[in-house]
């Protein structure tokens, strides 16, 4: 028998209908021929309001705390698709992430996995049970509880289906599939029937919510081929998989738009070996995510080093680099807030030259100013203020002609 791992987000138990919903699609895909493993998600806003409920008793709540508590959305929600299911006549049972095998490291709220071990999946799928796991959680050597970040239950199921050697992988959301940009920034966006675990990567890393990055990183990385599809219809996804040679066909696959981030420029430093180390290790032990770094050309051996996290981290940030300013002699830190990162990612960038000049062409019509560049391979990347973030790209959408996901042919000759 085929088996199938299927994760369901939170928006597609977001209600009790929506929950018998997805417990009526589990058993068909069961009566269907097939072992199932469903992954779930936190009903809609449970998370948010875990969250909500820790700061309102402790501005900074522990983090080993908050885990216990956060873990808590997810057993809920499986227990709850359980309860459906076996409703419905079904055989299910729900098993947290320690009992599905999930071992992390010990970096609670964003933990790692470091192996997983399904043995009592399998003997459960081997009893002709329906395993429904608690997503976004596992457990520390010590038995601990830990979460994997937010979106982590993507993360879970990518994992579970490469340790349990899954025939299909299916990521079940409010959304039809993967899109060219946020159909709600642009409403002429059209859904990718393919992409390339590359271009989801830079997307996902560029503001796309559809998956979480570091699960895409993990189905690269194992090979693990899945499928972004809706809870609520019955309509093909998109497929992420290794890229083809056709794929190259397409220049710019999609747009994503990354907001809330700020950006920090340290001013004045000597141009020497070691300084960009010491700017950024007290940032990075305090697990703080820097995304877009940029150094400028030194001058007379001084130069100005900047980059840009999420806006919630800016006061941490803050208060860790003053110190280390003093200490390195720096002039000065800036620091902004209401900040956007737009992207354009393709692997056709690789093979076909004039994107950059377009996407900068583009943006200089429109009266938009480039606060900093960075790219890739297959991605250009661009900070923005906020403010016009969503008009910016409505028109570079427009501007790639991705509504109509020209080919490499058609865009080439329109570089011309």
């Amino acid at each position: 028998m085929r088996l199938v791992v299927q994760k369901y987000g939170g928006t597609s138990v977001g209600t009790p209908e929506r929950i018998r919903n997805v417990a009526r699609r589990i058993i068909e895909t069961q009566r269907q021929g097939c072992r199932v493993v469903a992954v779930i998600s936190a009903m809609a806003g449970v998370t948010d309001e875990l969250i909500k409920l820790a700061k309102a008793v402790s501005p900074q709540p522990t983090k080993r705390e908050l885990d216990v508590l956060l873990s808590t959305g997810e057993r809920a929600a499986a227990a709850l698709t359980v309860m459906a299911v076996n409703a419905l006549g079904g055989t299910a049972i729900s098993l947290t992430g320690a009992e599905a095998g999930i071992l992390t490291d010990r970096n609670h709220t964003r933990a790692r996995i470091a192996n997983i071990s399904p043995k009592q999946i399998h003997e459960l799928l081997a009893d002709a049970y329906i395993v429904v796991v608690a997503g976004f959680q596992g457990q520390s050597p010590e038995g601990e509880t830990t979460t994997l970040g937010r979106g982590g239950s993507d993360l879970t199921a990518i994992a579970l289906a490469g340790a349990l050697n899954a025939d299909a992988c299916q990521i079940f959301t409010d959304v039809d599939g993967v899109f060219t940009c946020d159909p709600r920034i642009v409403k002429d966006a059209e859904k990718l029937n393919e992409v390339a675990y590359d271009e989801l990567l830079e997307m996902a890393g560029s503001g796309a919510r559809v998956m979480q990055s570091r699960a895409v990183e993990f189905a690269k990385k194992f090979g693990v081929e899945f499928e972004v599809r809706s809870s609520l219809k019955q309509s093909a996804g998109t497929v992420a998989r290794e890229e083809t040679p056709s794929m190259e066909d397409i220049v710019v696959r999609g747009i994503s738009l990354d907001q809330h981030q700020a950006k920090l420029s340290v001013t004045g430093v000597q141009d020497k070996p070691g300084i960009v180390a010491r700017i950024f290790s007290d940032i990075g032990a305090a697990h703080i995510i820097v995304d877009m770094i940029v150094q400028n050309a030194s001058i007379d051996g001084i130069t100005d080093i900047s980059f840009t996290i999420h806006e919630d981290e800016l006061e941490n940030a803050r208060t860790i680099l003053m110190p280390v300013l003093g200490e390195l002699g720096a002039k000065r830190l800036n620091t902004a807030s209401g900040v956007a990162k737009l992207s354009v990612a393709g692997i056709g960038m690789r093979s076909h030259s004039g994107v950059a000049a377009r996407l900068f062409a583009c943006l200089g019509r429109a009266g938009i100013n480039i606060q900093m560049v960075s790219t890739s391979e297959i991605k250009i990347a661009v900070i923005i203020d906020e403010k016009e973030a969503e008009h910016a790209a409505r028109l570079i959408h427009a501007e790639f002609g991705l509504g109509r996901l020209l080919p490499a042919t058609a865009a080439t000759q329109s570089l011309a």
